[in-house]
């Protein structure tokens, strides 16, 4: 007997992909070193600036270097103060140590696990420079406030969308709202191009910042005007990315469809506290992600001993992971991402899945909770 597992999460490449692929390599243009990139990136960047509804995307070679290089296209370094939350991937705060600046946490609103406003106005200084929201599992942040505060204080707003392409809060897709917008696309995100990233942004002036920053901060080629970097996207990622950014509004249609199903399925389980979606927000169903009031990890080890790969993201705070341990925060310093932590657990809801394996999803998180 073979034992399958139902993934967390799973790239769909068909063989659409494969032909981008072959076509990239028989035209042996696999990369473009000018500031513009090669013709597949910059296809790719106008197609998705036009699906987030920005003026300008800079491809880049993955999510981390999206994030590092808007930090650094916003000007923050030394002696600034970055606000990020501290229930995310660590590469939010990790980002803003790498240009030098101070990560400064602002606790969780603990039903959508997303940045709290008013925590976020809690802790600005004179020496706030920009906010990081994260639009975690896919659900947006609630961004009126943010971007309020921004402008009280004349902040510069980052997103960090690497998990909600194709999200929208208000009718306003995720990575069109702040001044800039950061994207994954690891293998396991709503659509790939296996690693790589963009920056999206309606800022002329940030958009030709980046794109030198992204080059060794070069303008016509070996004359570097500023610091950069080699963070280029090749042509074969951005001949995937292409053609799975044509099919992402169908893979969200499934996981929106696979995520009311479990829902509706979940509701009659006691328990567990199922993934709230605020009026005004379109999940893009990254994650379905539920909270358990005891023994999350027991429940974790039995839906994984059976084949069902459900995942905790995030077991640790960032704050409590040892390099930030290291630099003076410890437990208690904020309850809502702890508390968090404790409790989440992510069940599958990728594209993927047929209506068997919600079946069986379902039934096995009911069995061994209820009993």
């Amino acid at each position: 007997m073979v034992f399958v597992m139902i993934p967390i999460n799973k790239p769909l490449i068909g063989e659409e992909e494969v032909q981008a692929v072959r076509e990239v390599i028989n035209s042996g243009i696999l990369t473009g070193a000018s500031i513009e990139g090669g013709p597949k990136v910059r296809e790719f960047e106008s197609r998705f600036a036009s699906f987030i509804g920005s003026k300008y995307a800079v491809a880049v070679s993955n999510g981390t270097a999206a994030l590092h290089l808007a930090l650094l296209a916003a000007g923050v370094g030394p002696g600034d103060e970055v606000i990020v939350p501290p229930f995310t991937f660590v590469a939010t705060a990790t980002a803003v140590l790498l240009v030098g600046a101070k990560p400064v946490f602002a606790d969780i609103n603990p039903e959508t696990y997303n940045i709290d406003p008013e925590n976020v106005r809690k802790v600005i200084s004179s020496k706030t420079k920009a906010i990081i929201p994260v639009h975690l599992y896919g659900l947006p942040a609630d961004m009126d406030p943010i971007m309020e505060i921004a402008n009280d204080y004349n902040i510069i707003v980052i997103e960090d969308a690497a998990q909600a392409h194709g999200a929208s809060y208000k009718g306003h897709m995720v990575g069109s709202i702040g001044h800039m917008g950061c994207f994954s696309f690891y293998a396991t995100k709503n659509m790939t191009t296996g690693e790589g990233g963009m920056v999206t942004t309606s800022s002329k002036e940030y958009w030709e910042r980046l794109r030198m920053l992204r080059t060794h901060g070069q303008v016509k080629g070996y004359d570097p005007h500023i610091l950069g970097y080699n963070y280029r996207m090749p042509e074969i990622e951005a001949a995937i990315g292409l053609i799975q950014l044509s099919k992402l509004p169908r893979f969200l249609e499934i996981r929106k469809r696979n995520a009311n199903v479990l829902s509706e399925m979940l509701s009659d389980v006691k328990g567990i506290r199922l993934p709230y979606e605020p009026s005004g927000s379109k999940h893009s169903w990254y994650l379905y992600t539920i909270s358990v009031n005891k023994d999350r990890d027991m429940l974790l080890k039995k839906l994984n001993s059976i084949g069902i790969g459900a995942s905790v993201y995030y077991e640790i705070p960032v704050h409590l992971t040892p390099l930030f341990r290291g630099i003076g925060f410890s437990e208690g310093m904020f309850p809502n991402a702890e508390n968090a932590a404790r409790q989440v657990l992510s069940l599958p809801i990728h594209p993927g899945l047929s209506e068997n394996d919600m079946v069986f999803i379902y039934e096995n998180v009911k069995k061994f909770l209820v009993g």
